[in-house]
């Protein structure tokens, strides 16, 4: 095709044009071009064909940079032009290479291929991975549990083992590609001869013939089942933490290895404990009386209920450190602390003889000969009680 339009001539746009302005004309030009709207009219066929390669090539991103590098050799390997080829090939002169080159090989190197394709169609892939989410208690989290879950997940046939094969049949090598999935397809250009590597159309690139294809899986070697699964979360998960689960997703191609099932932990609230990391942390209220005198209490911890003796004028807001009663660290350095924060609980609604009473008790610990010492320390005993 040695008359081939330029692309954006063909959509009317410049080459420094934006994806909403090649998108805008190629909508105006399909609309004016369409079949539907020009019955019977072979011009407007072709032309509306013309511009629907032109929006395919310049609308795809990895498209548009060979295109704008290689010119129309970029996109179509079966393109000859019977002019000199604009495109830019560094300074180098291609027309010496009498072997023939390999196009898919140099767009390969060019745009992050890394060599030939030809070979790869056929060879080991591994399957998809999975992802799934779970909810856990705030206990389940800290001392670890088995979960059941159930997963749609694509297996080997179990039928013909995933050879696609009916049982006592086995598939044959294609003959068109001998095994490897690609033919190979050579052009003569200015430049030299270029030859090009794409899918084999007879065995749709597997580089095998299936004669009597499994009836289970009509031949494709795999299918979908669903499947229960025993997940074991560690002690001391924490939130969003992923767990990988190797092996246990998608079945992979060609002998390839299974994908990963990825499980990502959501932690419920707890209604009286957060976490900091291996940290608990919690508030526990006292009494006004425990504050002043000093009293020994209970804390729930995640281990259950233990004493803890609170010293004489705690103050509200003050925190106590239970070392080692916190969640057990990821890293297997032990556990971390339960950290509790103390509110005192200030008396309401006292009856007129309480009341009396405080104020008895207030003025007969406030005599004049008392220390500096004293005296501060029963006015923060009076401010709590106001």
């Amino acid at each position: 095709m040695a008359d081939k339009r330029d692309y954006y001539e063909v959509l009317g746009v410049s080459k420094g044009a934006s994806d909403d302005e090649i998108k805008k004309a190629y909508r105006k030009l399909a609309k004016q071009y369409h079949p539907d709207l020009n019955p019977g009219d072979k011009d407007a066929e072709t032309k509306f064909k013309e511009v629907s390669e032109a929006y395919e090539i310049l609308s795809d991103a990895d498209k548009k940079q060979k295109y704008d590098r290689f010119g129309h050799a970029g996109v179509d390997p079966n393109y000859s032009a019977g002019g000199t080829y604009s495109g830019d090939f560094g300074g180098f002169d291609m027309s010496g290479f009498g072997g023939g080159i390999d196009l898919g090989d140099i767009f390969d190197s060019f745009f992050g291929g890394g060599g030939s394709s030809s070979g790869r169609r056929n060879a080991p892939q591994k399957g998809d991975s999975l992802k799934i989410s779970i909810a856990l208690s705030f206990e389940e989290a800290a001392f670890g549990c088995t979960k059941t879950v159930e997963i749609d997940r694509i297996e080997k046939c179990a039928d013909c083992g995933g050879t696609g094969a009916e049982k006592g049949s086995a598939a044959e090598t294609c003959p068109m590609c001998h095994g490897t999935g690609t033919v190979k397809s050579t052009q003569r250009t200015p430049l030299g001869m270029f030859s090009s590597s794409s899918p084999c159309q007879t065995c749709r690139g597997t580089g095998k013939i299936i004669k009597n294809p499994c009836k289970t899986c009509r031949g494709l070697g795999l299918a979908r089942h669903r499947r229960r699964i025993e997940i074991k979360i560690p002690e001391g998960i924490d939130d969003n933490q992923p767990l990988q689960m190797r092996g246990q997703g998608n079945a992979g191609s060609n002998g390839g290895p299974a994908g990963d099932l990825y499980v990502v932990v959501s932690i419920r609230p707890h209604p009286l404990f957060t976490r900091q990391g291996a940290d608990v942390l919690c508030e526990v209220p006292i009494s006004y009386r425990d504050a002043v005198l000093g009293a020994e209490i209970e804390v729930l911890t995640i281990d259950g209920r233990v004493k803890y003796s609170i010293p004489e004028g705690t103050q509200t807001g003050t925190v106590f450190r239970l070392r080692g009663k916190g969640i057990k660290r990821p890293d297997g350095r032990g556990r971390g602390d339960h950290f509790v924060t103390v509110n005192i609980e200030t008396p309401k609604n006292l009856s007129r003889k309480q009341k009396e009473l405080l104020k008895s008790f207030d003025q007969s610990l406030l005599p004049e000969n008392h220390t500096d010492e004293t005296k501060s320390f029963l006015q923060k005993i009076r401010d709590l009680i106001k």
